[in-house]
C-alpha cells in the first residue's frame, strides 16, 4: 500500500496561486488563494511576506518547466532556424487548449504595470530570457541582424500568446508562416 505525501502548505499555496492567477489574473484575493489551497490567512503570511511574494514565487516555481515545454533539448541537433520553429510550434499546440489564456508571464507583466513588483521582475526574466535564446539561435542560423530578429521573434510570441489567450485568433495556419516569413527576411538556416 502505498500513500502520497498531501503537498505542504506552501506547495499548495502555490499551485493554488498558479492556478487562480492563470485562470483569472493577479488581482485574486488572498481569502480564495488561502480557500483553493486550503490554508489559513495566517498561515500564508507565514510562509509568505506578502501576496506579492507569493505570486513572485508562484511565478518563479513555474518557469522550469514553463521553459521545458517551449524550449528544444540543448542538446537538440536541429538547426537554428527548426529550433526556433519548434517555439512557435509549441505554442500553437498549447493554443488549442480549451483552458489556454496566453503566456502567464506576460499577463501577469501586463497586469500589474509596475515593473517593480516581485512577480513582474520574475516575468520580465523569463520573457527576456526568451528574447536572449532567440538572440543566440538567430547568431547561430547567420541572422543578418540577430537582435532584431529576437526582438521580432518575442513581438510575434507575445502577440500570438495574448490573441489566442483572449479568444481572438486561432495560430495554426498563421504563426509558423510569419515567423518563416521573418527567418527568410533575417537570413537564418
Amino acid at each position: 500500500m502505498t500513500t502520497e505525501a498531501k503537498p505542504s502548505p506552501r506547495e499548495r499555496l502555490l499551485d493554488a496561486a498558479a492556478a487562480l492567477t492563470y485562470r483569472s489574473g493577479v488581482n485574486i484575493g488572498v481569502e480564495a488563494l488561502c480557500k483553493a489551497a486550503g490554508v489559513s490567512k495566517r498561515s500564508m503570511y507565514q510562509l509568505f511576506e506578502s501576496k506579492d511574494e507569493l505570486l513572485a514565487a508562484s511565478l518563479e516555481k513555474r518557469t522550469s518547466a514553463y521553459v521545458a515545454t517551449l524550449l528544444p533539448a540543448a542538446d537538440d541537433k536541429r538547426s537554428p532556424r527548426e529550433r526556433i520553429l519548434h517555439v512557435f510550434a509549441q505554442v500553437e499546440s498549447q493554443s488549442a487548449a480549451p483552458e489556454f489564456h496566453g503566456c502567464p508571464y506576460l499577463a501577469a507583466q501586463i497586469e500589474l504595470k509596475d515593473q517593480d513588483h516581485p512577480a513582474s521582475r520574475v516575468a520580465h526574466r523569463v520573457k527576456e530570457n526568451l528574447t536572449s535564446y532567440f538572440r543566440a539561435e538567430a547568431e547561430q542560423g547567420g541572422a543578418a541582424d540577430p537582435d532584431l530578429l529576437a526582438r521580432q521573434l518575442s513581438l510575434v510570441f507575445d502577440g500570438a500568446s495574448a490573441r489566442a489567450g483572449i479568444g481572438a485568433d486561432k495560430l495554426p495556419g498563421l504563426v509558423a508562416p510569419t515567423v518563416t516569413t521573418l527567418l527568410d527576411a533575417a537570413g537564418v538556416r
